[in-house]
């Protein structure tokens, strides 16, 4: 299975894994599982350090690429197709980050991991 991870998700594997779901936890840890991560997800830590939400933020984007690896998760780049999904969906849920995951997710046949509701209105195959 093709997986996107939410940034929450990213977040708790790194720093606080006993918060994953047991069914997140199973899927991550499948070694058939191909795991992604949205360029998104540096772009939303790096906001949330900024603004006081996530402190921890600095620290992990300085060893991003070392939690992507001990994840087995690619990168994926926002591009314009994504971009132009990400502003045009429809649904009232205003979250930018979200709405490129959601996009993501569709564009690139991804399910996407995670704990926010939100994304079943966005039409986008959760896991948790």
């Amino acid at each position: 299975m093709r997986l996107l991870l939410d940034t929450h998700v990213l977040v708790w594997s790194a720093t606080d894994p006993e918060r994953l779901s047991k069914t997140a936890t199973t899927t991550l840890l499948d070694p058939v599982n191909r795991l992604f991560v949205s360029s998104a997800t540096s772009w939303e830590i790096a906001t949330k350090q900024r603004i006081g939400k996530l402190p921890q933020g600095g620290e992990l984007l300085e060893s991003f690429e070392l939690v992507l690896a001990d994840l087995r998760a690619s990168l994926i780049s926002i591009g314009h197709e994504h971009a132009v999904l990400a502003g045009s969906m429809p649904g009232t849920h205003r979250d930018p980050f979200d709405r490129m995951l959601a996009a993501q997710a569709q564009v690139e046949d991804l399910h996407l991991i995670t704990r926010d509701p939100a994304f079943s209105d966005l039409g986008v195959r959760v896991i948790w």
